[in-house]
């Protein structure tokens, strides 16, 4: 047996993991989000503007016999290719038309995984899809810019045998201050976007092999 611990932030007091909800838009599709960064879960709680504190819950997931797919184990391409599954880039017909192509060539199919851990796109990540899209970010420098990112891997709970697997510890619930916690993912995304673009901007980035040429 082998226990994972697991942080999810959110506005609620009270979270019930349920099989089948979620939003098919988010990163991963539907299903139950977490990340191993106690830290980053506190952000997460309170990254809304409605100045509400939020809770981090602390849940513990049994991968005992679960799939779970790894994002970091694989090419980047295909984490790109997930996330335009579920998320749009842009809205120009240049990018449909190219993104299907690019997801028939770089796509994995997540059938039969339990479990799907990879990078969080949230606003700076999404920075990064949107240049790259845009044929702005040479593929040899995709990686560091989401390690520059700073904004945590999560885990995408996805099955019913995987919500049967995770449960919460439920005297570890912790309410986050909003003026604190909001400050810092505030500042953690401005330094994440000017990270990002200063290695945009240098000589590293060949802006050779980008998007179009891929295909």
């Amino acid at each position: 047996m082998s226990n994972i611990i697991l942080y999810h932030g959110s506005a609620e007091r009270i979270v019930t993991p349920t099989f089948g909800l979620g939003e098919d838009r988010h990163d991963y599709g539907r299903g139950f989000y977490l990340t191993e960064s106690d830290e980053l879960a506190k952000e997460w709680a309170v990254c809304r503007p409605d100045e509400t504190n939020g809770w981090v819950h602390k849940f513990v997931l049994d991968d005992t016999e679960l799939k779970i797919l790894d994002f970091q184990k694989e090419s980047v391409l295909s984490w790109l290719a997930e996330l335009m599954k579920h998320r749009a880039a842009a809205d120009s017909k240049r990018y449909r038309v190219l993104s299907e192509k690019f997801i028939q060539k770089y796509g994995i199919s997540t059938d039969g995984y339990d479990v799907i851990k990879g990078w969080r796109a949230n606003a700076s990540y999404f920075y990064i899809a949107k240049s790259f899209v845009r044929d702005e970010i040479d593929v040899d420098i995709l990686e560091e810019l989401l390690s520059l990112g700073g904004l945590g891997i999560q885990y995408c709970v996805k099955t019913e045998k995987a919500y049967e697997h995770l449960s919460e510890i439920d005297e570890e619930l912790r309410q986050i201050n909003f003026e604190q916690y909001n400050k810092k993912y505030n500042e953690r995304d401005i330094t994440a976007r000017e990270n990002m673009k200063s290695l945009i901007e240098s000589d590293r980035n060949k802006v050779t092999k980008v998007f179009s040429t891929l295909l």
